[in-house]
């Protein structure tokens, strides 16, 4: 039976290289695949996944408005498809992420998304969300904060270093470390502790 996989980890962790590694891994069985990427993300100019250690893939870009089931449905009947699998997966939208579970469980396509679960405040992306409660399995990619610690969270930094806690959620092209919980300061980064404080 198809499954719906969400690798998650802090930025960093080498979900890109895991990624394109597991594509690798069906393209040389001669097994077809189909690689995504958010659209927002054009810093190649072309949809492209890239991985930080030099390692990059053409993909299909997505927006929010796209609808998985019906273009991979589509695309199967040109032929076999054999995996599924999405880059920066903490953009898709809710609706998305339930046409990505109709295609493992109508399409009997597994399904494997890799993403962040929080943003800079540590506030869950709408598509981390649902990923972690719908995936059949969930598997924690991991990497380690400057403190040693397992880094979870993840801070964006300005031009000097420091840690910038307002904002948009999405911002690409900034500067993002991965930190543990502690360096992060969640108690003071997060909405949820503002609120709190009054």
């Amino acid at each position: 039976m198809a499954q719906l996989y969400f690798y998650y980890s802090a930025m960093n962790a080498g979900k890109s290289t895991t990624l394109l590694q597991s594509a690798h891994n069906y393209e040389e069985r001669g097994m077809q695949t189909l690689l995504y990427t958010p659209v927002i993300d054009n810093r190649a100019g072309k949809p492209t996944i890239h991985s930080r250690i030099g390692i990059a893939s053409d993909a299909i870009a997505f927006g929010g408005d796209y609808d998985f089931f019906e273009a991979i449905r589509q695309r199967q009947q040109a032929g076999p498809v054999h995996c599924v699998l999405i880059d920066e997966a903490q953009f898709l939208t809710p609706v998305q992420v339930l046409q990505l579970t109709l295609v493992c469980d109508r399409l009997s396509i597994p399904v494997l998304c890799y993403g962040i679960r929080t943003d800079f405040q540590g506030e869950p992306f709408e598509g981390s969300k649902y990923l972690l409660a719908w995936a059949d399995n969930l598997v924690e990619i991991k990497t380690i904060c400057r403190s040693g610690k397992k880094a979870t969270m993840n801070a964006r930094l300005d031009e000097h270093g420091n840690q910038v806690t307002e904002g948009a959620q999405i911002d690409i092209g900034l500067h993002y470390e991965a930190m543990s919980r502690k360096e992060f300061r969640l108690d003071e980064v997060s909405p949820v502790a503002r609120k709190h404080r009054g």
